[in-house]
Order: structure tokens, then C-alpha cells, then sequence
């Protein structure tokens, strides 16, 4: 058993950049590179592309993270874990093998699935977790959109642990891709593999989510969401580096980040991360254990580097949190700008025309809700100063409004245009947009309906 390892952090949402993940890869000296691509919303909006398309549902990203890592993978010996298989691993897995063949490189790579709920959700028992009267109605009307495509559930995925990563790991996949895998058991998998830790060593388990809740965010603890240029400066952002973490056999760690790269790890971010989305330090549910944060100690050893030390845990839940994506509703926007003497007036006009003409429309009052807003800085004007006497030099009118249904959605963006020859006067850079909402709830399910599924693929 080894004594340490070291896990990098290349992305900490779906959206991130592509870049510190090819640094951590390529000067890291990583063992294990994690890639948490993951939300809520996220795998909703990926099971809602696979009811479309089959073969998708992975992250849009997963191929060109791919193709740029893969080499350096490859080179260095590092074993890639990601969530990037979203709501389709198999399909996410075979698209790795399909680069590497294309690249001329020889890889395993294991798809880690059992964690879509959407077909079995309505025979199941489970308790609320949420908003109960939107959980009980939906459940209820809950058909698969495999099936039925007008359903309101598009998405119910359980948040597995870490018991088909270390499947693949003892089969020595070198790219792990999960679906739904809670985020720190994205990287306590390496832990328990390398240094051997029992899964009911309680202990070891939650110094080891602590880890992982640290890492999990990448750029997050590195100074990114941190920063702020007055009270908390950070330099070099725009290379900011992402972490990687020296993790010990007794579940400890010290985290870092590849010299040279911007930004920056001190107590103050490391403080940051480790309370960033958690209700209660003393149990922090994992589908691994139940975490105790409160007992973590943080120490900024050198620059750029932290020290990770106590935590521990309890004895996992019985149950798998599962996320319900569902079609929550339809938004109209639509803006305008209005800019010189009585900007602000002629938009407040303006939105009350809007307002008063919601009633008027075809199917009168179809605005669930709605929304107006001014807003007003530069973009007119740019960085020139306003005329003299202006005032308020310009403002943007926004109107956005929940609808049933598309078409209704959509007037809201063309009351908003007609106002460009329908007055106030003055009135230009309209634009508009159509957008379906997705919802999110949680239900909670006995874990012992729900297990992992791992299938392997060779290049």
C-alpha cells in the first residue's frame, strides 16, 4: 500500500476551463486527475439531450477535455476520474475509446452507471426531501420519457458513493466515467484504494470527504470565487491554476497548486471551500458517510499551501438522495434600451405599458409571474461621460415572465419589440428569449434499491 498520493482537481463544474486540467496533467506529477462536472440542473439538462438523442447526454465538453488530456494521461501514467458521463456514461465512455483509436493510444476505460432512478422512481417507496407538495404531485404523475416525452420528469438520478470507482480501479481502468457520483467521492475513492482503508472506518472516510469537499471545486479554493479586488486580491487570475492535494495514509493532506500558475491557497480560501454549500459541519451527508467538518484543522504550512488535518465521520446513511429534474415552466424575456435625458423615465413607462398590456394578450393573463427590472451602467455611452445635464445617462429595460406554455412565453419578447415604434420614444437594441425551465427536488430512496453498474471498453 502506498503511503501518499497526489489527486488534482481539473474542473469544478461543467462549464470550467479546459486549460489547468492540461497543466495539472502535464506538470502536476499527479497520480489521479478528478474532473467534477456535475449539478443538479446539469444532469437534468443532459437526460433532456439523450430523450432527444441516444447516442448524447454525456458532458458537451467530455470530447475535448478528452483529446487534449489524453496524451498527457497516457504519458504520465495518471488515472482520470470524472462525472462527465452525466446522464449517459456508456455513450461517454465509448466516445473516449473513439479518440483514443483516432490518437493511436492504448487505454481502459470503465462506465460507471445504476444511478438513473427515472424508470423505477414511481414503484419505488421514498421520503421527501424538499418541497413535499411538488415531490408528492410529481411522482404521481410521473411517466418515463423514454416513453412519454410530454412528461413533467425528465431526470431522477441517485447520488452514488464511491463502490463502482473502486470496482474499476481494481480492474485498472486509467479512465474512470461516472454518471451521478457525489463530488467527494470522486476523489476518497483513490484514498480507499491506494492506502487500503476499510469503507466502515468511519474515520478515515471523513477525513477523507473533507479532502474531497476542499478539492471539489477547483478553481474555488484557488482564489477564483473568492476574489475581490478590494477587500481580497488575488493575482494573475486569468492563468489562475486549479489545486491538486498531497494525500496522506493517516487522511491528511496538503494542498497546493502547480508552481507558477495565478491565483492563490491560503487559510482564508481553504476556510472558504470547506464551509461553501455545507447546512451542518457537524454531519455533512455523503452516500459514503455522514462527515464531520467541524473538527477539520487548516494550516498554511508555505505559500500556496495548506495543511488539511482532523475530520472524521459516522456510519453512512441507509438512504441514496436522488435528484428529480422536471419541466417547472416557460420564460419570456425581453430588453430594451433607452438612453439620454429621461432614460429612466421613458423605461419606467415603458414597463408599465408592458405590465398593463399583460391582460391584453391572446389569452389574456397568461403571466404567471413577471418580472421587470432596469438596468444601467455603460453600455450605451461605453467609457465616454454622459452628456452634460443628462442624468441618468441610460437604462435597460428587462421584462421577463413565467408561462404555461411556449407560445405564451415568447409574447412577452414581442410586446418588448413592439415598443420600438409604439413608443416611449427612443427605444433600441431589443432582444429576446425563449427559455424552458428545469426543476429540481430531491427524494430520498433505501440505497439497498439502488447499486452501481460498471461496464469496461478497450481502445
Amino acid at each position: 500500500m502506498k503511503n501518499k498520493i497526489r489527486i488534482g482537481c481539473g474542473a469544478g463544474f461543467s462549464g470550467d476551463r479546459i486549460e489547468p486540467a492540461i497543466i495539472l496533467a502535464e506538470k502536476g506529477e499527479l497520480d489521479y486527475l478528478v474532473l467534477e462536472c456535475l449539478a443538479e440542473r446539469t444532469i437534468a439538462l443532459a437526460n433532456k439531450r439523450k430523450m432527444t438523442d441516444p447516442t448524447k447526454g454525456y458532458d458537451p465538453l467530455l470530447e475535448r477535455r478528452i483529446e487534449t488530456l489524453l496524451p498527457h494521461l497516457v504519458k504520465n501514467n495518471i488515472c482520470l476520474i470524472t462525472n462527465m458521463g452525466a446522464a449517459n456514461p456508456i455513450e461517454g465512455a465509448k466516445k473516449a475509446i473513439e479518440i483514443a483509436q483516432k490518437q493511436g493510444l492504448k487505454v481502459k476505460v470503465a462506465a460507471i452507471h445504476g444511478d438513473d432512478m427515472n424508470d423505477k422512481l414511481k414503484s419505488e417507496s421514498f421520503e421527501i426531501f424538499g418541497n413535499e407538495d411538488i415531490a408528492l404531485e410529481l411522482i404521481k404523475k410521473h411517466q418515463s420519457p423514454v416513453t412519454n416525452n410530454q412528461s413533467p420528469i425528465i431526470s431522477a438520478n441517485a447520488y452514488l458513493g464511491i463502490e463502482g470507482i473502486l470496482e474499476a480501479l481494481k480492474a485498472d481502468a486509467q479512465i474512470i466515467i461516472t454518471g451521478r457520483v457525489a463530488d467527494p467521492s470522486l476523489f476518497l475513492a483513490p484514498m480507499v484504494h491506494e492506502f487500503g482503508w476499510k469503507t466502515d472506518n468511519y474515520n478515515l472516510m471523513g477525513k477523507g470527504t473533507v479532502i474531497g469537499h476542499l478539492m471539489e471545486c477547483a478553481g474555488h479554493i484557488t482564489g477564483g470565487y473568492f476574489a475581490d479586488p478590494i477587500k481580497k486580491p488575488v493575482e494573475n487570475m486569468e492563468n489562475l491554476g486549479h489545486p491538486f492535494a498531497d494525500v496522506f495514509a493517516d487522511g491528511s493532506a496538503i494542498i497546493s497548486k502547480v508552481e507558477g500558475t495565478g491565483g492563490i491557497i491560503n487559510l482564508q480560501t481553504a476556510k472558504e471551500q470547506l464551509l461553501y454549500e455545507v447546512i451542518n459541519p457537524n454531519e455533512y451527508y455523503t452516500p459514503d458517510v455522514i462527515a464531520d467538518f467541524k473538527s477539520a484543522k487548516l494550516e498554511e504550512i508555505a505559500q500556496n499551501q495548506v495543511r488539511v488535518t482532523g475530520g472524521g465521520g459516522k456510519e453512512k446513511p441507509k438512504t441514496y438522495k436522488v435528484s428529480v429534474g422536471y419541466k417547472a415552466f416557460w420564460q419570456g424575456e425581453g430588453e430594451i434600451s433607452y438612453a439620454g435625458p429621461a432614460a429612466y423615465e421613458r423605461a419606467k413607462l415603458a414597463g408599465e405599458i408592458i405590465k398593463n398590456r399583460s391582460s391584453l394578450t391572446p389569452n389574456g393573463g397568461f403571466f404567471d409571474e413577471l418580472q421587470i427590472d432596469f438596468v444601467g451602467i455603460n453600455s450605451t455611452f461605453d467609457n465616454q461621460a454622459p452628456p452634460s445635464g443628462v442624468g441618468r445617462a441610460e437604462v435597460r429595460l428587462r421584462v421577463a415572465a413565467k408561462a404555461k406554455t411556449q407560445a405564451d412565453a415568447a409574447l412577452v419578447g414581442e410586446e418588448v419589440e413592439a415598443l420600438y415604434t409604439n413608443g416611449p420614444a427612443g427605444g433600441g437594441g431589443v432582444r429576446k428569449y425563449v427559455n424552458e425551465v428545469i426543476g429540481i427536488i430531491s427524494v430520498l430512496v433505501d440505497r439497498s434499491k439502488i447499486r452501481p453498474i460498471v461496464a469496461y471498453f478497450k481502445s
